[in-house]
């Protein structure tokens, strides 16, 4: 009996985006998370690129899983990474370049990210690639949810407005969708700042936590 596509890849959707969320559950690759997501852009950005990196690591790693010697897996699966990370960082200081100077150190960081190394040896080196690719692509679109709410969480609170760098993105077109919900409002620079990255964070567990225990009551 054929099972559905969605069925097969159920639990990874799940886990990816839920249950074990890499920012929420494993509390993996804070640094950036916490560092650069004072807008949702910014956010969305480094989103994109650490899921891009995810995505393409994962399926390279599942397909050279049998060929990798168990004594040097760690190595190999660094320089794939960084090999990925080399070219996206490349496309955005090609294509997207004021937004590449804003995210700036964040994005060759990527290579260290915790969660692209765990994937890649919890899962991706025991999984074929199919899976390895879901999963992958489950996990980098619950990093980069986590990133555009905080984003935007740290966005209305410290600035009053939504998507407000829209067009380092998206082309200056996109600076129509540039929405100022407060008028004269001052800011709270509190938001902006490091700390309130860990509160918006701290309240978006807490905020999780509180789902799964009344899904379970």
């Amino acid at each position: 009996m054929t099972i559905p596509f969605f069925n097969r890849y159920q639990s990874l959707f799940r886990e990816g985006l839920w249950t074990n969320n890499q920012a929420l559950v494993a509390l993996l690759g804070l640094c950036p998370l916490l560092a650069v997501t004072n807008n949702a852009i910014n956010g969305l950005g480094l989103g994109i690129a650490t899921g891009l990196t995810l995505l393409a690591s994962s399926t390279a790693i599942s397909l050279i899983r049998h060929l990798v010697p168990a004594e040097i897996r760690i190595p190999v699966f660094v320089i794939i990474i960084a090999s990925i990370v080399t070219i996206i960082e490349l496309l955005m200081h090609a294509f997207f370049y004021e937004l590449y100077k804003i995210l700036g150190i964040f994005i060759p960081l990527i290579v260290t990210n915790c969660a692209i190394l765990g994937r890649a040896e919890a899962f991706a080196s025991k999984n074929p690639v199919d899976y390895a690719f879901f999963d992958a692509l489950f996990m980098g679109l619950g990093f980069t949810f986590v990133l555009v709410v905080l984003g935007l969480m740290r966005e209305i609170i410290g600035q009053g407005t939504l998507f407000s760098q829209a067009h380092l993105m998206f082309g200056e077109s996109a600076r129509a969708i540039n929405i100022t919900l407060f008028d004269d409002y001052n800011g709270t620079l509190l938001a902006i700042l490091p700390p309130g990255a860990f509160i918006g964070l701290g309240l978006l567990i807490a905020g999780k936590n509180y789902l799964d225990q009344r899904n379970q009551s």
